[in-house]
């Protein structure tokens, strides 16, 4: 199983990020200060790359190596540039679905995901390049492999997305629990993007007012939510559903 890459120490993260490599996320150590290190937080800045303080303990854990206080992590897989892939799918002549992952924070929830994604033809899930899950050994083993045959594409920002997806003729649909439409009242025959939110909080409310259609779960118990992965899996049918 191919796992992520990790590399480690200040000036190494620099060249690494500096010579065009794909990192998914680097994590810097809480409180460290310094030229070297500011010239690091500066080019991860500059670049829009996810990253996060934590604690040094965190840091020794991923390796025994000298780190210097920083570790970051190059995904294992190729990004794709989403406008293309979009043109793509449109002139192939599929009816598009695509998925909208708003900061999605668990790498299994992200991994369970992308494995149903690719059981249900889904041409390709777009997340967001801060703040969601990293694309790493834990979501490419959930995904069992899916991870490699599904184009995933990083945008600065999801509703970057739903407007792009809009002006493509691409219905954007919110799985969302604020509203009285279930996904039963939804039509996923034309082509659409289905925007998941993360566990904690949704969908950001911002994305909500501007997508085309909102859709909810029944439920049947006392509890109210669904885990997200799940959720996910029953609209992807749905659509299949649908469209056969």
């Amino acid at each position: 199983m191919e796992q992520t890459t990790t590399i480690f120490g200040i000036r190494a993260i620099i060249e690494a990020i500096n010579s065009g490599e794909t990192i998914d996320k680097v994590f810097l150590q809480k409180g460290l200060h310094g030229d070297l290190f500011t010239d690091l937080e500066s080019t991860i800045r500059k670049n829009s790359i996810n990253s996060s303080y934590v604690p040094v303990e965190k840091l020794n854990r991923i390796t025994n190596k000298n780190h210097q206080g920083a570790i970051a992590q190059i995904s294992p897989i190729e990004f794709h540039d989403m406008e293309t892939l979009v043109v793509n799918v449109l002139e192939s002549g599929k009816t598009p679905l695509f998925l909208l992952l708003d900061q999605l924070s668990d790498v299994r929830n992200f991994g369970a995901i992308i494995r149903t994604a690719e059981c249900t033809g889904v041409n390709g899930i777009i997340i967001q390049k801060k703040g969601g899950a990293p694309v790493n050994g834990d979501t490419i083993k959930t995904s069992a492999g899916a991870v490699f045959k599904v184009p995933i594409c990083k945008v600065d920002h999801i509703k970057d997305a739903v407007f792009y997806m809009q002006a493509s003729g691409i219905k954007v649909i919110a799985a969302t629990e604020k509203t009285d439409n279930t996904l039963y009242d939804v039509s996923f025959t034309e082509p659409c993007a289905i925007i998941m939110g993360s566990e904690g909080r949704g969908i950001n409310p911002s994305i909500l007012k501007v997508v085309d259609e909102k859709a909810k779960l029944p439920l049947m118990g006392e509890i109210e939510s669904l885990n997200v992965s799940v959720a996910c899996g029953a609209f992807l049918y749905e659509v299949l559903r649908q469209r056969r």
